[in-house]
């Protein structure tokens, strides 16, 4: 296995013929700054995205991330100038930090394909994943798809407040705390003591010290408020949770994990505009010539993936090699438009390959 610099000036070619593959494919090769304004990601991903990125400082740019992925870049850049329908293609490092673990690196080259287009977003899901496969043929991998908007419309469609739809909508790319709160919701966990004594108090304001930390009084009281009037809601039915634990257990063949989807409609009436988006994608996607009936389907596929994500999402995976991160991943990421663009939007859908690894795997089985 060559190493050192021969290792990335291996990397670095097939990246280039990757890329080129795509430009042939219509898309135009664009660049992204290494360093990103950490205002922009901090407001989409919370302080958890600095857990996952470099972050550095100076007096002139402010807080400045090490690019952690090209996407939210060339969305930026499309929003701003881009035309449409538009394709795009790029190839460079990305930074990831990876404290929990370490024989993951924190530096590897990404090339991805992006696409923009307003018109049938089956056809546009199709087109990326058919490019994505065919770009990895030979490797061998197990393709696995899902649909994050499957679960988002479910949600949606529950028979409880807003507050309580947006809190679970927020969390649902991070499952333990998705599953925490349902189970709060639905009434299954007691409430924590400390709540439970500050819900009870007539004012349980009085005889606070001074204020510790960044939220104001007014804040506070608020949340207060917020707090009891969520203790004074009726608990989400066991019939919705039972149902969306259904929901999220499907694992089966494309096809049959589409018929599974359809009984479950019966109980939660809001998926199947989703599902008829699933269906047109798999048409599609055989006109591409990936056979559906060997593709795996996942109903929570995507959840500990980049948050961006809205409809469908895919990534290639090698069977073989359980202690490798997926080859290729991507995904609808329709909303992250409207948040970049100020007010305007258009869908999206993209993807993005790691050369690296694939040149791992085919050193390999050499």
């Amino acid at each position: 296995m060559p190493g050192g610099a021969g290792r990335r000036a291996e990397e670095r070619a097939l990246a280039a013929r990757l890329r080129a593959q795509f430009e042939a494919a219509g898309a135009r090769p664009v660049e992204a700054a290494i360093l990103q304004p950490a205002e922009t990601l901090l407001d989409l991903y919370g302080e958890d995205i600095r857990g996952r990125a470099y972050v550095t400082s100076d007096a002139l740019r402010g807080e400045q991330m090490l690019r952690p992925d090209f996407t939210v870049p060339v969305v930026q850049m499309h929003m701003a100038h881009g035309a449409e329908p538009a394709r795009y293609t790029y190839a460079g490092e990305v930074f990831r930090r990876q404290e929990h673990d370490p024989d993951r690196p924190s530096e590897y080259v990404q090339v991805g394909y992006e696409l923009f287009a307003r018109d049938n977003a089956a056809e546009a899901d199709a087109e990326v994943f058919a490019l994505i496969a065919r770009a990895l043929e030979g490797l061998g991998l197990r393709a696995a798809t899902g649909d994050i908007g499957l679960l988002m419309a479910a949600v949606e469609g529950l028979e409880t407040t807003p507050m309580r739809k947006a809190a679970l909508l927020r969390h649902i790319w991070h499952p333990r705390r998705f599953r925490a709160l349902l189970d709060r919701y639905a009434g299954r966990v007691p409430v924590p003591p400390a709540r439970a004594a500050l819900l009870a108090a007539g004012d349980p304001l009085a005889g606070m010290g001074p204020l510790i930390g960044r939220r104001s009084l007014a804040e506070i009281e608020a949340r207060i408020a917020a707090l009891r009037a969520d203790a004074a809601v009726a608990p989400i039915s066991e019939r919705e949770v039972a149902a969306l634990d259904r929901l999220l257990a499907v694992r089966d063949r494309a096809p049959r994990a589409l018929e599974r989807l359809r009984d479950l409609a019966a109980d939660l009436p809001p998926i199947a505009p989703a599902l008829d988006r699933l269906s047109a994608r798999l048409e599609a996607l055989a006109r591409h010539g990936i056979e559906v009936a060997q593709l795996d389907f996942e109903a929570s596929y995507g959840r500990t993936t980049m948050e961006y994500y809205d409809g469908f999402v895919f990534g290639f995976y090698a069977g073989d090699r359980p202690d490798l991160p997926p080859i290729a991943t991507g995904g609808r990421y329709d909303a992250l438009t409207r948040r970049l663009g100020g007010g305007a939007e258009i869908p999206a859908v993209g993807g993005v390959i790691r050369p690296g690894l694939m040149l791992e795997l085919a050193e390999g089985r050499g």
